[in-house]
């Protein structure tokens, strides 16, 4: 596409909701995970709030397994969020190169280094994203673990 051409107004409207789709996705994450770590903080203080012997290793086992589960769902999600939000910019950047003569998401994205040869990927700025997320995805296993270890301590008292 030249300069002087105007894109064609459809794909001005497509483009706009390709975007607003994306922020929503990563609304909704950011929303996934406060609740994730609501609840897993909460299923963590029943079992440490826990006081009643006779009920103590029954409510702490299912409450360590409700854990574990809750801890796995929320890995799944989190990586589905992912993956949905990278095809959601693979169409956003499409559509940038093919079709407007500003590319917002591709240029940021070249800022970042995401778009530099192999060689040099392992920019402070990239890296510091990719760390992000994996911190990210780590939050559920770090639960799951610890759903583990005080399933364990449980059942070996």
């Amino acid at each position: 596409m030249s300069d002087s051409e105007l894109p064609d107004s459809r794909v001005i409207e497509i483009y706009k909701i390709a975007v607003e789709m994306a922020d929503r996705i990563s609304s909704r994450r950011a929303t996934t995970n406060a609740f994730f770590l609501t609840l897993n903080t909460t299923l963590v203080a029943v079992i440490g709030l826990n006081k009643t012997p006779a009920l103590d290793p029954v409510m702490a086992i299912s409450v360590c397994i409700a854990g574990v589960l809750v801890s796995v769902c929320w890995w799944f999600l989190l990586r589905n969020y992912r993956r949905l939000n990278e095809a959601k910019f693979k169409v956003i950047n499409k559509i940038e190169n093919e079709h407007l003569p500003v590319k917002p998401f591709t240029d940021e994205w070249d800022q970042l280094g995401q778009n530099d040869p192999p060689e040099d990927k392992r920019s402070k700025v990239l890296v510091g994203l990719q760390q992000l997320g994996t911190v990210e995805r780590g939050i559920p296993a770090v639960f799951g673990g610890l759903y583990l270890i005080l399933l364990t301590a449980v059942i070996c008292q």
